[in-house]
């Protein structure tokens, strides 16, 4: 078993920059840049990511997922959260949370002129899966076990 240190100063863990959406998708969200804090505190319950999106990228395709509760803390900058209900405009301080099983898409866009940080934690649910609302595609299981994958909603692969 590998020891972790209980602390650590998120700037030494490894950012990385890839997505695993195909293209189109993936210029949308690409570069941006996580740390994965809670793999490097060696939590594996829940994921732990803290993410610096560029003006005119997305945290992600609007999505929603089967089993796991998302929340999102904004650090620094300004966004525009985007969900069934229309746009809100989320600054540093402000937050959101989107429960595990409700089909309502939530994305995050930064529209701003200037990069924008937030944490985003997750639980881990290797059955979860889910659909993005606006495109032609969904999440398979096996995510956290490397079995899952993208498909359209016919279930044909990219």
């Amino acid at each position: 078993m590998t020891l972790h240190k209980p602390a650590l100063d998120p700037a030494t863990v490894e950012p990385y920059s890839t997505s695993g959406y195909p293209e189109p998708f993936r210029s949308r969200v690409t570069p941006r840049e996580k740390r994965a804090l809670g793999d490097a505190l060696g939590l594996t319950r829940f994921g732990v990511n803290l993410t610096t999106l560029a003006p005119g990228k997305e945290s992600s395709m609007r999505h929603w997922h089967t089993h796991e509760d998302e929340f999102v803390y904004v650090l620094e900058g300004e966004l525009v959260l985007v969900t069934d209900s229309g746009e809100e405009i989320l600054q540093a301080g402000d937050c959101a949370g989107f429960p595990a099983g409700r089909r309502d898409g939530h994305c995050l866009q930064n529209r701003s002129g200037a990069e924008a940080q937030i944490l985003v934690v997750g639980s881990r649910n290797n059955e979860d899966h889910g659909e993005y609302s606006d495109i032609d595609m969904v999440f398979m299981p096996g995510r956290y076990s490397g079995s899952g994958g993208y498909r359209r909603k016919d279930g044909t692969p990219y």
